[in-house]
């Protein structure tokens, strides 16, 4: 007789994933008035020459639709965060340009979680690399969720159950 195996603990272990990832987002929201996907663009902004990209490599980077791109774009500009110029290689062309005053914010933000888990994973062996990747290829096989977006859309740090609303 075959021995029935309890899958309970893997389904609670993806879940504490995606619940830690969902309440993180929510307390950014709520303490710095920024989705993730905006504060990628910022940190993205930050690491570019002169602080400055195209709004298409930020599409890029983030991996999202050019309208959801142009709507960051749009709310980061209302902020002050951010200012589009004209390229002074082509005056068609606008650069999207991080301020002083979106470089201040920074300061004030936490990192992200995939810089954390960066970190942490440059700390494992390259076969506990693999064997991560490999375990995690066979989740998302099983859920079916190829191809969903998959951008590094995720923040980090320490957090208090009462600094979020549910």
């Amino acid at each position: 007789m075959k021995e029935q195996i309890d899958y309970t603990d893997i389904l609670i272990y993806i879940r504490k994933i995606v619940r830690s990832v969902n309440l993180e987002t929510k307390r950014i929201q709520k303490r710095h008035d920024i989705s993730i996907p905006q504060l990628l663009t910022l940190l993205f902004l930050e690491k570019q020459p002169n602080y400055q990209s195209t709004g298409k490599d930020i599409k890029a980077y983030l991996t999202l639709n050019p309208s959801t791109v142009t709507g960051i774009i749009t709310r980061l500009q209302s902020k002050g965060w951010i200012a589009k110029v004209p390229s002074y290689k082509d005056k068609r062309s606008t650069n999207i340009v991080l301020t002083v005053k979106g470089l201040n914010f920074l300061k004030e933000t936490p990192q992200p979680l995939h810089d954390l888990l960066t970190e942490r994973l440059s700390q494992l062996s390259p076969d506990k690399i693999l064997e991560l990747q490999k375990a995690f290829e066979l989740i998302i096989g099983f859920l079916d969720i190829e191809a969903i977006d998959a951008s590094p859309i995720v923040a980090g740090g320490t957090y208090l159950q009462s600094d979020i609303e549910e």
